[in-house]
């Protein structure tokens, strides 16, 4: 009996341990999910993606393996951030249209960061892109979702140990001995870059993400709007992308 129950899945052999993840991991999960829900058109239903979400958690809760090795808050955190990014791909804001217009932004950023060897200003960039300024700011707040979406890229080490920008912008601790040292090593790449951002998107950066404010409050600091914020967040994240890439690859 005791070498069947070896083999069975934990969701079966451990049924107790397996609910007892799930109820700890549910702040996990409403954290996940606040985050983007900010970030997200009004006329969208949080409700759908907190549906998803916990989805996301409870599969993870069926498919884990502690033999592995691996925390279970860092396997469930990749399948729920995998859920609501699967169930906002189903909605119209993240349409292939949309998804062009990121790329294709994504690219003159980058162009324009290595012809100046220097940060574009919004100016220069709209000009590249043929938009006038306001054009521009209209476009970031068009691609913010998927400028947040963009964190869960992942970085993996030769075995196969994951960790996204996301992680690292939220300094979680509990990770497995390989993860640290990718976190060390991404989070070196992503303090210098992120200390070559321009003033207010470097202060919009360490608001959102290190103090957990959320826009409306980061906006009283600063004295700008939400949007203007949210547009200097989306900024701030295809810039820290652009930096990165080379690290990546």
């Amino acid at each position: 009996m005791a070498a069947g129950k070896q083999n069975c899945p934990y969701a079966e052999a451990e049924p107790a341990l397996r609910d007892t993840l799930i109820m700890e991991n549910m702040p996990m999960v409403k954290y996940l999910v606040g985050r983007i829900v900010s970030q997200l058109p009004p006329h969208l239903d949080p409700q759908d993606l907190t549906s998803a979400a916990v989805i996301g958690l409870i599969n993870a809760a069926d498919r884990f393996d502690p033999a592995r090795g691996v925390l279970f808050r860092t396997f469930a955190e990749q399948h729920v951030r995998g859920a609501i990014i699967d169930e906002l791909r189903s909605y119209d804001i993240l349409s292939r249209s949309m998804r062009e217009k990121y790329k294709r932004l994504e690219r003159e950023v980058t162009t324009l960061e290595h012809a100046l060897g220097r940060n574009p200003t919004s100016e220069e960039v709209a000009k590249a892109l043929s938009i006038s300024l306001d054009e521009y700011f209209d476009l970031l707040d068009d691609v913010h979702v998927l400028t947040f979406l963009s964190l869960d890229d992942s970085w993996e080490d030769e075995d196969g140990n994951s960790l996204c920008l996301a992680d690292v912008l939220s300094e979680q601790e509990e990770k497995s001995p390989q993860q640290q040292v990718m976190r060390m090593q991404l989070a070196q790449a992503l303090g210098n870059a992120i200390e070559a951002l321009p003033d207010k998107e470097r202060l919009a950066v360490t608001l959102y993400y290190h103090e957990g404010m959320n826009l409306k409050e980061i906006g009283a600091i600063v004295s700008l709007t939400e949007s203007r914020i949210s547009q200097l967040l989306s900024q701030a994240m295809i810039r820290l992308k652009s930096k990165l890439k080379l690290y990546r690859d």
